[in-house]
């Protein structure tokens, strides 16, 4: 298998620009003809991989820069800002998202004979990593799948789970096996993320976040921020601003019901942060997302 294989695949999946779900529920295909700007977004933990042009995803203080042979992996939901640097209407940008469930890799891991994890401190939730042939050949025979509705229900499970392996024990594998050690600081910290994912709207002392994750607030802020690369502040707030874009654009809703829905007691100071992060002010950032206007 090729990486123009895999793009030949993905570009019979999407025909026109945009997210294209498929028959595979974590597998979905993007295709974009021109670049485009930075947008705020979070990547849940999966696995995205571009066949044809390039893409850019800044998270934190770092920027990854990847395109076709190349795959980027998230160990949880992160709040980053993406956007396609390669792409024109001859050989538009190509891309997959393969969602993961953290439940079967964790199965998976107890059944491996895994190298044991070192005591250095736990990397980043995110990686860069050159895409190994037998990975390649496996994410392309599931991409080729999708044509195949009626071998999908007993197929797509087995390749899944092949990803998952190799996923494991490839280069992409520290960061998800320190996830996955149940009481290492990576998974203390996930466990908190997700608690903050289902009560953002909540103000939250983070001395009390602190204990659930069995560390001093000082060594939680310490490992947060290694992990995610901000305060547990700052992603709680992160959580509420995606949220609230959401809820505009979905229920139509004006900016000050939206402020007070998330969390937020001030409007003015959620304007104030809604415009620093996606660079207008509510209303126009939704207008342009409604109108398909470049940011």
């Amino acid at each position: 298998m090729t990486v123009e294989a895999l793009a030949h695949a993905l570009g019979q999946i999407a025909q026109t620009d945009g997210s294209h779900p498929t028959g595979i529920a974590s597998l979905s295909v993007y295709r974009s003809s021109v670049k485009t700007e930075p947008l705020a977004c979070f990547y849940a933990l999966g696995l995205a991989i571009p066949a044809q042009g390039s893409k850019q995803v800044a998270f934190g203080d770092q920027v990854f820069a990847y395109g076709p042979g190349q795959s980027l992996l998230t160990t949880v939901d992160l709040p980053v800002v993406a956007h396609v640097t390669h792409a024109s209407l001859a050989q538009p940008y190509l891309g997959l998202l393969l969602t993961l469930d953290a439940r079967a890799l964790l199965q998976l891991a107890s059944e491996m004979d895994l190298t044991p994890l070192s005591r250095e401190p736990a990397p980043r939730a995110i990686s860069l990593s050159t895409l190994p042939a037998p990975m390649l050949e496996a994410v392309t025979r599931l991409v080729q799948l999708v044509n195949e509705p009626q071998h999908m229900p007993h197929l797509a499970p087995l390749i899944q789970q092949e990803i998952m392996v190799r996923l494991l024990t490839g280069p992409h594998g520290l960061y998800l096996r320190h996830l996955l050690a149940a009481g290492s600081p990576s998974h203390q910290i996930a466990r908190a993320m997700a608690w903050l994912k289902q009560n953002f709207r909540h103000d939250v002392r983070m001395d009390e976040l602190a204990a659930t994750a069995h560390m001093s607030p000082s060594t939680f802020r310490q490992h947060f921020r290694g992990l995610t690369g901000m305060s547990p502040l700052q992603y709680q707030k992160q959580l509420r601003l995606q949220e609230a874009r959401h809820l505009m654009l979905d229920q139509a809703l004006d900016a000050g019901t939206t402020a007070a829905r998330v969390g937020y007691e001030s409007a003015s100071q959620f304007s104030r942060d809604y415009s620093r992060l996606f660079g207008a002010p509510p209303q126009r950032d939704v207008k342009r997302l409604r109108h398909g206007v470049p940011g």
